[in-house]
């Protein structure tokens, strides 16, 4: 069954078209990968998932409900969140109030003076910190964590959400060899646990293949093929173009 549909979905910006009827189908529980070469249009597409941007034509739906023009807080809301590709969390505070920030939003409480936010959700964000193996870091601040480590906690960032589909762009963009086989090894283990619907974009093929159950390959805006890795590694086309030929 289908989580997540994209249908006949094009965007332009002025002259240029990034995305050019895009058709897309991420079955729920799976592991599926958005592939090409730079400037494919991958963020431009997740963009487009996740509410940033709305597309000029074609339809996305998640869980049979229509998303376009839906605001990407109200996404977030029906069960969907994203990590970017340069990290977006709030250098200046702790990875404790990181998370809580998540948690208090999540749950639709706002800020009250008279309400202590400091001790909103603290065993569920140390919860979500340990799970992403920073529990140690609870009380530094984000802004001098190592950035691996600053993926991880953004990686629980967009888990206090309680997705039933997670967007990872580029999760191990500017990791170190090491720090990558550490993510997936994360990535691989969160996804399972929860029961999660993985979509994510990614140009190190060692993270796309040790993780994806399926594969999209995405060039000059279209997609060019969908299927298995073994499927993928041998389309000669996807070689020609990004893979490149042995």
């Amino acid at each position: 069954m289908a989580l997540l549909e994209i249908n006949n979905v094009t965007k332009r910006f002025g002259g240029f078209t990034a995305i050019h009827q895009v058709n897309l189908s991420v079955v729920e529980g799976s592991t599926h990968a958005i592939i090409g070469p730079n400037g494919a249009g991958k963020t431009t597409l997740f963009n487009l998932v996740s509410g940033l941007i709305t597309p000029d034509e074609g339809s996305v739906e998640f869980r049979g409900r229509p998303m376009v023009r839906m605001k990407a807080h109200e996404i977030v809301k029906i069960g969907m969140s994203r990590s970017f590709q340069r990290v977006n969390v709030f250098s200046g505070r702790s990875c404790m109030e990181n998370v809580q920030v998540a948690l208090i939003a999540n749950a639709g409480l706002h800020y009250h003076p008279f309400r202590d936010a400091s001790r909103l959700f603290l065993r569920e964000a140390a919860e979500l910190l340990a799970m992403v193996n920073l529990t140690e870091e609870t009380a530094r601040r984000a802004g001098e964590l190592a950035y691996g480590k600053q993926k991880q906690l953004e990686l629980a960032v967009a888990l206090a959400a309680e997705p039933k589909l997670l967007l990872l762009d580029e999760p191990t963009a500017g990791m170190s060899i090491t720090e990558t086989r550490s993510s997936i090894r994360l990535i691989k283990d969160i996804v399972a646990r929860k029961g999660l619907t993985l979509l994510f974009t990614e140009h190190d093929m060692e993270v796309v293949f040790g993780i994806a159950s399926t594969i999209s390959v995405l060039h000059h805006g279209k997609i060019i093929a969908t299927g298995t890795p073994e499927e993928v590694r041998h389309n000669e086309q996807v070689k020609r173009i990004y893979l490149g030929k042995d």
